[in-house]
């Protein structure tokens, strides 16, 4: 019996897995199944590996999109480039990751494009905000990460003043802040200074509209949750384990 699943820290819930037993259903596809692999360290990763000798595909979530890499045995070129994983292919050959999470972004964001949105604020730095840097190079956007602990380069969100804002039409939210059950809290970003040029991308999906995404909509931005990017990255997912590469 073909087995698929989401390997993450604390993920009770987890859009994959409605998203694949659906998925499954609609394919008549009774045979397959998905589940949830909650792991507290990396470290307990080859034996999960192990002890399912009839695992055909992985998913790669928070924390574990980097964590991973030093346990497979090849990665795809954009993966490599990118420097997370969030797919795994296994394989008699071994375990090859990949990342769909750019692909999944670029084509979410696309149609929500203006000429104006040509600068971005990326917040947060994990493994995810590397797949939507690439994205943005490939849209030739340009983008400023922004971090609680910033890096050379990089912006503290004690940065982040009037013309800071201003000059970045696209805010990107990364980090997990606002996410259910934690719905009430949002970046700490100066919202006054966002206007009806702005478009706020959040990759939460859960709740529909988080505190950053309400504020943006109230001052007349474009808004857009991670669901859409979700699922194309999971289609493109199901696609990389099905191929016969």
């Amino acid at each position: 019996m073909p087995l698929f699943g989401l390997v993450g820290k604390n993920i009770s819930y987890s859009f994959s897995q409605v998203y694949f037993k659906k998925k499954f259903q609609q394919l008549r596809l009774q045979d397959h199944s998905y589940t949830n692999f909650d792991i507290q360290d990396i470290k307990e990763f080859p034996s999960l590996v192990e002890k399912h000798p009839d695992l055909g595909g992985m998913n790669v979530t928070i924390p574990y999109k980097e964590a991973v890499i030093p346990y497979l045995s090849e990665l795809s070129d954009k993966a490599k480039r990118i420097g997370a994983v969030n797919v795994i292919k296994i394989c008699r050959s071994g375990l090859t990751g990949y990342n769909t999470d750019y692909y999944g972004f670029l084509a979410s964001l696309q149609p929500l494009l203006k000429p104006c949105h040509t600068n971005a604020l990326i917040l947060g730095t994990g493994g995810a905000s590397k797949a939507i840097a690439f994205s943005l190079d490939e849209l030739g956007i340009a983008y400023t990460f922004v971090s609680r602990t910033p890096a050379a380069k990089q912006l503290s969100y004690q940065d982040l003043n009037k013309e800071v804002v201003e000059n970045h039409n696209i805010i990107i939210n990364c980090s997990p802040i606002g996410t259910f059950p934690n719905t009430d809290q949002k970046p700490d970003i100066p919202y006054q200074h966002i206007g009806a040029n702005h478009l706020l991308y959040d990759l939460i999906y859960n709740p529909s509209e988080t505190a950053f995404l309400r504020e943006g909509r109230s001052r007349g931005a474009i808004t857009r949750n991670g669901l859409k990017m979700l699922e194309l990255q999971a289609e493109k997912a199901w696609e990389i384990w099905n191929s016969q590469e």
